[in-house]
């Protein structure tokens, strides 16, 4: 090569590098403006929470911390923590901060079983009755549609609980969860009920979660959340994360604290959920919104780094009965059309939602029973910020 080619070819590669690192200082600094958009109040904003910032509307509806991811491009844009994770202790909230996700942890759950469809271990629409070994549902006359997995996992299976779970205390016994599902002690809920033939009707159900929890494990011979880490966790690098009741250390000291609806501390840091699949994810926003990202990236094609196409189809279609898909509920925000699940556990609150199409959402996490308000407002506030699809009239003709 001669000197002027080789003076050529080092000027274009130290333009392209300062291009790049250009680049990367304007989306950080895009970054930090929206970031601090969000973080002020919100003019032209609806609700008492919009005049406020983002600290002075925690401390007004009485949340210690919060801890937020926010996804674009299918990528986390920013992820930060605000406020206190313990209002005793005063440790402040980081992104590492672990929350319990509540019934987010069903979703997760419906891609690990969405896996085991990939590789032809479990089929959607087959009678759970066969695949489980430890229970059955019992038999209903009449009934010419069996509950199936995909029933279970977009609450249609004719399962009548409706209940949450409100956790035990560290220190008192736990119910198997053949106990949880006969209603026996030391459970502290009712038994699981099938009322109604499957896609009668749609009713929330996290007893029937539970059920899908006990025939993965009849499936898989595994503990669920050695399962659940070798399946999902694992491989999308959701670090930050584990199914295992109670957590154990060392990632019990980066836990945030549950709260009552006033900001104040429990009497016991937090309970603990057998219902692993319906309730027991510790995990952080970011570790959400890789989950969600990773739906966003199959339903491009030709596949994500678990999901298939076809299996982000099934976890984003709704199943004819009802809001649900696979796992999600599908809800219309405006013009878009989004993928979302919230979570209510004793002292914690949270919710991720994310767009079907255009590579944004949003993972918030609170640690306290009034999170509900603030997730709303933050929801809002990134919408705004980011322009998401909300438009409330049709388009021009």
């Amino acid at each position: 090569m001669s000197m002027n080619r080789l003076r050529l070819a080092v000027l274009v590669a130290l333009t392209s590098v300062a291009a790049l690192g250009i680049s990367i200082l304007r989306a950080q600094d895009d970054g930090v403006a929206l970031q601090a958009k969000i973080e002020g109040s919100q003019p032209g904003g609806s609700g008492e929470l919009a005049a406020l910032s983002l600290t002075d509307a925690m401390k007004q509806v009485g949340v210690p911390g919060v801890s937020i991811a926010v996804i674009r491009d299918s990528a986390v844009h920013w992820a930060k923590g605000y406020g206190v994770a313990d209002v005793e202790t005063r440790r402040p909230v980081s992104v590492d901060t672990l929350f319990q996700a509540a019934s987010i942890s069903k979703p997760i759950t419906a891609l690990a079983a969405m896996r085991l469809v990939q590789e032809g271990r479990l089929a959607l629409d087959e009678d759970i009755n066969k695949i489980l070994t430890s229970w059955k549902v019992p038999a209903a006359a009449g009934w010419r549609v069996p509950v199936t997995p995909r029933a279970v996992m977009s609450h249609t299976s004719g399962s009548d609980d409706g209940f949450g779970f409100p956790g035990y205390d560290p220190g008192t016994p736990r119910p198997t969860l053949v106990q949880i599902l006969n209603g026996e002690a030391p459970s502290n809920v009712g038994k699981v009920l099938f009322a109604r033939p499957p896609f009668q009707a749609y009713k929330y159900s996290g007893g029937a979660v539970t059920l899908m929890q006990l025939a993965l494990g009849d499936l898989t011979h595994q503990p669920f959340a050695a399962f659940m880490r070798a399946s999902i966790l694992a491989p999308l690098a959701m670090n930050d994360s584990t199914f295992e009741q109670p957590i154990p250390e060392p990632m019990a000291s980066r836990t945030a604290r549950a709260h009552d609806r006033q900001g104040l501390a429990g009497p016991v840091k937090w309970r603990v959920y057998p219902e692993q699949a319906a309730a027991g994810l510790w995990t952080t926003p970011t570790d959400l919104a890789k989950a969600a990202i990773e739906v966003q990236t199959a339903l491009r094609g030709p596949k994500g780094g678990v999901l298939t196409q076809a299996s982000a189809r099934e976890m984003t279609t709704p199943v004819g009965v009802g809001p649900f898909a696979i796992g999600f509920m599908i809800e219309k925000r405006g013009e878009g059309w989004y993928f979302s699940h919230g979570g209510s556990n004793w002292g914690f609150q949270c919710r991720l939602l994310a767009h079907v199409r255009k590579g944004y959402g949003v993972a918030v996490m609170t640690n306290a029973d009034s999170g509900s308000r603030l997730l709303d407002e933050v929801v809002a506030r990134v919408a705004a910020a980011y322009k998401w699809d909300a438009l409330d009239k049709p388009l021009p003709r």
